[in-house]
């Protein structure tokens, strides 16, 4: 039976375990959750609400690190963790900095960017969205984006902050990776695919690899995707995405299209 993964095809820490799923070339079923009603059939099986929830036969796991932690267990043939004990210690300290820095912060940047920038709120839409949505959401005024923003902590300030601490650790990153292929010794590990998945916000990866529209392949946040200072880490970022991402549409077990749920 084929490991099932219960996503948001959107999610930084879906993606995360996709891309940990695929290094360790493990056949899988995207499983796409409804917001809402599909989450709370995500809570009869898992015990809580939040995705990625991962089931492997009998076995459910919910938790980004927690699904890492059980598939480098149970399938230890292709190792993500390094045996070295400071290497180890480096790897998991790293992951666990991406996954409260790089995450979190990535997605208050995104709301900020969204609010400010109309063409960009635009481009994230599907090309199926009719042209006078398009124009209604490009018209919201900034203002809105504020007044929303403030009531669940996406407040200006609570942004500018967010994308001065993202600029200095991409700064950080590219100082890393300028002299070295890897953030930990000299083989990809859970550090690498933890941070080059969760930037995905930052910048989507080129290639045929997340389910968005076309032109927004490539393309990312103004001002952190298009800056030049930036270029070690993302051109770092997607040669990961082409040596160990799995394509859409390749892999016959796995299925790109969102999915019903189904839960014995």
């Amino acid at each position: 039976m084929a490991i099932e993964l219960y996503q948001f095809e959107m999610s930084q820490y879906s993606e995360k375990v996709r891309m940990i799923l695929d290094f360790k070339g493990l056949p899988y079923k995207k499983i796409e959750v409804t917001p809402g009603v599909g989450q709370l059939e995500v809570f009869r099986m898992s015990g809580q609400r939040q995705l990625p929830v991962l089931k492997d036969g009998s076995t459910v796991i919910a938790d980004s690190t927690a699904i890492a932690f059980y598939l480098e267990k149970q399938y230890p043939e292709k190792p993500i963790i390094p045996s070295d004990p400071k290497k180890k210690g480096l790897c998991l300290m790293m992951e666990e900095w991406a996954d409260e820095s790089i995450g979190t912060k990535s997605r208050k940047v995104l709301f900020g960017a969204l609010s400010q920038n109309q063409n960009f709120r635009t481009s994230i839409l599907p090309s199926t969205t009719p042209d006078f949505v398009k124009t209604f959401v490009g018209s919201v005024p900034t203002e809105v984006f504020d007044v929303l923003g403030i009531g669940v902590g996406l407040g200006s300030d609570a942004i500018k902050s967010a994308q001065d601490a993202l600029k200095q650790d991409l700064e950080a990153l590219c100082l890393i990776l300028s002299n070295s292929p890897y953030l930990v010794g000299d083989q990809p590990t859970l550090a690498d695919l933890s941070v080059a998945s969760l930037s995905i916000l930052l910048k989507y990866p080129e290639g045929n690899y997340i389910n968005i529209p076309e032109p927004l392949k490539g393309k990312g946040i103004p001002g952190i995707a298009d800056n030049p200072d930036y270029e070690v880490f993302f051109s770092w970022r997607d040669r990961l995405y082409q040596q160990y991402r799995q394509p859409l549409g390749i892999d016959p077990n796995t299925d790109p299209s969102p999915n019903r749920i189904e839960i014995d």
